[in-house]
């Protein structure tokens, strides 16, 4: 008789088998691993990227769109300002829902219905972007995007269970690095709108995205596997909570990828509103926000893999201070009205942050080590608020613009902040190896 399989550890009854449950998994024993495992986990970790990257490119698609509401729209650099963080803050609260519905339904069931559920907000958008429009209606409108934001969580609560502990890091590191590209892609694409159709033809830009939502929901639905579901994930949250590591790794989140996904969405009104005398079109700011988010995406996975190496504090407290020295060279260059300086600081804010998103995440299962449910949680919860690390960047400048007419207050506070995360990566993690 074979024995049973501790829960949440899965081999397929037959390893060719896809769309339905998996009875064993096995992923830390090595010969199982080599002969089965890394199959099905690579095909589940393709799928989930995919479907991921589509859900960032719906989260992050105001801050494209709002490039797009020129002066017949009636909204200030506030309103707009609001527009991005809106779908932030409601994508950072469904992150908690959307780990714990992987462990209910299991990773294929939610994966299928979490890509289904990006219709309605690319729909919305196409119905309503017209002049004339209320700005209530886009709030509500822009809100509806941030179910975009919880395919994180379940993709990466899912691609966890998956892969053994030594190639977390790794997996992890695409899984988010490979899904954030949807940032500068949905950038990207809505460039090409700008420069070809203009932008009073926003309607496109979602419109666009929506045979590529089908495609992912049918993808899934044929594909990939699902895990045994846990039924109740509750007591666990319960025990993380209780927990101070939650709320060490939490923070170092909010630095890290609250910082990568609020500059996402607000650099490119930054641009427009520091140096407007610069740049002072659509097109000329579309054409370059798009590299800090596809450099940052990429970086993700080398942080992820050098935490594999040297330690994910060690990493972790290294972008950290290079990202406090970024914005005091922002701060600088913002006083002196140097455009170049500028830009090319906050692109090394991007890459630091997307270094530090790999490292912080990989971070989560050394302090756990074998408890997967407590991990797979707190990569949730961790993720969850680090999301609305990303308002918080949103209202700084929102805030720090309407005040001042500038962002140098901004630009201190992130300094600030930043200091302070080293300094807590370093006492708390840093000396116990972690």
């Amino acid at each position: 008789m074979t024995p049973a399989a501790p829960v949440g550890l899965v081999t397929p009854a037959d390893p060719s088998a896809r769309g339905r449950t998996l009875t064993d998994w096995r992923p830390e024993e090595p010969e199982f691993w080599e002969r089965t495992g890394a199959r099905v986990a690579r095909r589940n970790l393709l799928l989930s990227v995919f479907t991921e990257h589509i859900g960032f490119s719906v989260w992050s698609m105001w801050s494209v769109l709002v490039l797009f509401l020129g002066p017949e729209y009636g909204i200030d650099p506030a309103g707009k300002f609001t527009l991005t963080a809106v779908p932030t803050v409601v994508g950072g609260v469904l992150r908690l829902p959307y780990t714990y519905a992987v462990a209910r339904f299991g990773g294929r069931v939610w994966t299928v219905f979490s890509s289904l559920l990006l219709l309605v907000p690319t729909l919305l958008m196409a119905a309503v972007l017209r002049p004339g429009v209320s700005f209530t209606t886009l709030l509500l409108v822009a809100s509806v995007a941030g179910v975009g934001g919880g395919n994180f969580a379940s993709s990466m609560a899912n691609i966890n269970a998956f892969y053994p502990r030594s190639l977390k890091g790794r997996a992890l590191g695409v899984n988010a690095g490979v899904g954030n590209i949807g940032v500068p892609v949905v950038q990207l694409a809505g460039l090409l709108v700008l420069a070809t159709a203009g932008a009073g033809h926003p309607t496109v830009l979602p419109l666009a995205y929506v045979p590529l939502i089908v495609l992912a929901t049918l993808g899934s639905l044929r594909w990939m596997d699902d895990l045994p579901a846990v039924r109740d994930a509750r007591p666990v949250l319960r025990e993380i909570i209780r927990d101070g590591h939650t709320w060490g790794l939490s923070l170092l989140y909010i630095g890290t990828f609250g910082s990568f996904i609020g500059f996402s969405f607000a650099f490119g009104l930054v641009l427009q509103t520091q140096f407007h005398d610069q740049f002072d079109t659509p097109v000329k700011v579309a054409s370059l926000t798009f590299v800090g988010p596809l450099l940052g995406s990429l970086a993700r996975p080398f942080g992820g893999a050098l935490a594999d190496r040297l330690g994910g504090a060690r990493v972790t407290l290294a972008a950290f201070a290079a990202m406090a020295a970024g914005s005091a060279l922002i701060l600088v260059a913002a006083r002196a009205h140097w455009a170049v300086v500028f830009f090319t600081g906050f692109i090394a804010l991007f890459v630091l942050s997307g270094l530090g998103n790999g490292s912080t995440y990989r971070m989560i299962p050394a302090v756990h080590g074998t408890r997967v449910r407590r991990a797979t949680t707190l990569i949730g919860f961790a993720g969850a608020v680090g999301a609305l690390g990303g308002v918080l960047v949103n209202v700084a400048f929102r805030q720090s613009f309407q005040s001042t007419g500038n962002g140098e207050w901004a630009y201190a506070g992130f300094l600030v902040f930043y200091a302070v995360c080293a300094g807590v990566t370093y006492g708390v993690y840093g000396r116990r190896g972690f």
